[in-house]
């Protein structure tokens, strides 16, 4: 065994639809305000009744089935709102799944499925087992309802990788991951945390996402997915016209566009799921890979190139031959 191949895709999205003209018509905006400015016109909102392992586990089923149900060395949960604070989610989700394997999860925000993919690919080299890696947000709980910024982008949903051995020299060929914590306050929950824990006096806009530094962001998030898309594509020897499928972290559409023209990617390649199912942070890339990737096609060989960013700021590009 010497690399590595996806041997399942698996996804999952709540029941309830949420379209743009919901959000703004509740917020007194013009009609196509949203879609023009984020490229998002439908998102999916869990139940009040849903946890975050309820999303992940239909999910993780899904690629498992694909996968032909493997023996999994290890699970990865990438998330941002578990279950709880304590404990962890994976573990859950392992017994939910009727695996007895480690688990633990991860927290990397927007990047948290490039984190975990490279980590699982490095444990099923070491292991020889196949891991499972789950990233699931609900997001919908952390967004300010009167914020158009937040409310326009943020979604709820899941996606699932199994990653197994593999001869020859397939998966994960080159990796970049990288922080900034000089942008550490660009997406933040003020409260909740051992900073500023929960209790009395707290003001009710500081339980939810803020991005007070729109611009600052939007900087920061394309210079960082370019110049590790660069630093990967140079350190395997490849060019932009070698990539055969560009998964980005489904952001926004200005972000993706910025990104593709300055690598100088063909936008023909990019998968994208955000028009209709808009951005569910960690979970984006493997529920892109799971809808969009399948029905155009993965097949042996190609070169997938896939980038992220997001709080911390922590990011990253993996480049992962199928």
């Amino acid at each position: 065994m010497s690399g590595t191949r996806i041997s399942g895709l698996g996804h999952h999205l709540p029941a309830r639809l949420v379209t743009n003209r919901e959000i703004e018509e509740r917020l007194g905006l013009e009609e196509g305000w949203i879609e023009s400015r984020v490229g998002i016109h439908a998102r999916y909102f869990a139940r009040e009744d849903e946890a975050l392992t309820d999303l992940a586990l239909p999910a993780a089923r899904m690629a498992l089935d694909e996968a032909g149900c493997p023996d999994i060395g290890f699970l990865i949960l990438a998330t941002s709102t578990p279950d709880h604070l304590l404990p962890p989610s994976a573990p859950l989700l392992a017994h939910r799944l009727g695996l007895s394997c480690g688990a633990s999860d991860l927290a990397g925000a927007c990047a948290g499925f490039i984190n975990a993919l490279t980590l699982a690919d490095s444990l099923v080299r070491v292991q020889g087992k196949s891991v499972l890696v789950v990233a699931a947000n609900i997001l919908s709980r952390r967004i300010n309802p009167a914020d158009p910024s937040t409310s326009a982008l943020f979604a709820d949903a899941a996606g699932a990788v199994v990653v197994s051995p593999a001869s020859g020299h397939s998966g994960v060929i080159a990796a970049d991951l990288v922080s900034d914590g000089a942008g550490y306050d660009l997406i933040n929950i003020p409260a909740g945390g051992s900073r500023k824990p929960f209790g009395k006096g707290l003001g009710a806009d500081e339980l939810y996402m803020q991005m007070p530094d729109g611009r600052g962001l939007f900087s920061k998030a394309v210079d960082t997915m370019v110049g590790s898309s660069a630093r990967v594509m140079a350190q395997a020897g490849v060019s932009a016209d070698d990539i055969t499928h560009w998964a980005p972290h489904q952001a926004n559409l200005r972000i993706t566009a910025a990104v593709e023209r300055r690598l100088g990617l063909d936008p023909a390649r990019g998968l994208s799921s955000l028009k209709t199912c808009g951005n569910s942070s960690a979970a984006t890339i493997p529920l892109t890979l799971s809808t969009a990737g399948r029905n155009r096609g993965l097949n042996q060989g190609d070169l997938l190139l896939m980038s992220a960013v997001g709080a911390g700021l922590s990011g990253g590009a993996v480049l992962f031959r199928w």
